[in-house]
């Protein structure tokens, strides 16, 4: 099996969307709230390719997986309640959204490729800190994130939106 992580190109956009669709139908099944209004649309993902944010799964030379890795600060993550990001890390880091496997390659532990390669160019950019949230109820990205090496530091809440409530994690590298 030939793994590896690319930017995404406009050509990708529709089979990002299609791994996408299969996350928020996951979720939906899961009865997550998480990704059920409609977020994130293609213009999400466009916006992510045109600033050169989005990244690739590829295995044996198909989509398997797409994330986002931002390089500058989240807005969301300005304000953290119940806990508090590690102080020493500061406020240069990336951070990961919108992340999915392709539901064809559910159950095979890659994501943790994924994550290790993410982290990979976090540092190869610079960036000493990682930062990523998700869903209360959204238990499998938890043992995810934590298995990757994240560790919970407390809430955040979408667009200010108190009913959108998220785990916040952070990693050092």
């Amino acid at each position: 099996m030939t793994m590896y992580v690319r930017l995404a190109t406009n050509a990708d956009l529709t089979t990002m969307m299609q791994v996408i669709d299969e996350g928020k139908r996951a979720l939906a099944a899961d009865q997550i709230p998480q990704w059920q209004d409609g977020y994130p649309q293609a213009s999400d993902l466009q916006q992510d390719i045109n600033a050169h944010n989005a990244w690739l799964l590829i295995v044996d030379g198909q989509v398997a997986g797409t994330a986002t890795l931002l390089t500058h600060p989240d807005p969301n993550y300005a304000h953290i309640y119940d806990g508090t990001w590690d102080p020493t890390a500061g406020e240069h880091y990336t951070s990961i959204h919108r992340i999915a496997i392709a539901s064809g390659y559910h159950g095979q532990h890659l994501a943790d490729f994924y994550f290790s390669n993410l982290m990979t160019l976090s540092y190869q950019l610079g960036f000493h800190q990682i930062r990523i949230d998700t869903h209360a109820k959204n238990t499998r990205m938890q043992h995810v994130i934590t298995k990757a090496g994240f560790t919970y530091r407390g809430v955040v809440y979408m667009d200010g939106d108190s009913t959108d409530q998220r785990n916040a994690y952070q990693i050092t590298l």
